[in-house]
């Protein structure tokens, strides 16, 4: 896995989410993804209901920013960014893996009740 294209893929999905870009969000994304957010929710198994849930989740209109560098270890890239939204911090881990057309068919958040800042 060619990690420029994972590097990228993940400044695209940060970049979609701050612009609520529904169908560059779905790019990204494989038809079997499975979105897990936060971890220990109930997975989101599609597109079409991953799509959803982004749909759901981002009418706050939230702005993702990137802090530091993308981890990347064979077809993963972890990165930790910070969502702010309403007067809030919320501080992520997110785990993207990628399927052999460079898609993203896992996406798991880790972030709780501890990672929101006010």
């Amino acid at each position: 896995m060619d990690t420029a294209h994972q590097i990228a893929t993940v400044d695209a999905y940060l970049d979609a989410c701050t612009r609520q870009d529904l169908a560059a969000i779905r790019r990204i994304y494989a038809d079997n993804a499975v979105v897990e957010d936060p971890v220990g929710t109930d997975p989101h198994r599609g597109i079409d209901a991953v799509v959803a849930f982004y749909t759901q989740a981002l009418t706050a209109g939230a702005r993702m920013e990137r802090i530091g560098g993308v981890r990347c270890a064979g077809n993963s890239a972890a990165f930790c960014f910070d969502v702010h939204v309403g007067g809030m911090k919320i501080e992520v881990i997110d785990v993207f893996e990628f399927d052999a057309n460079g898609k993203v068919v896992s996406m798991k958040a880790y972030w709780g009740p501890g990672n929101v800042v006010q």
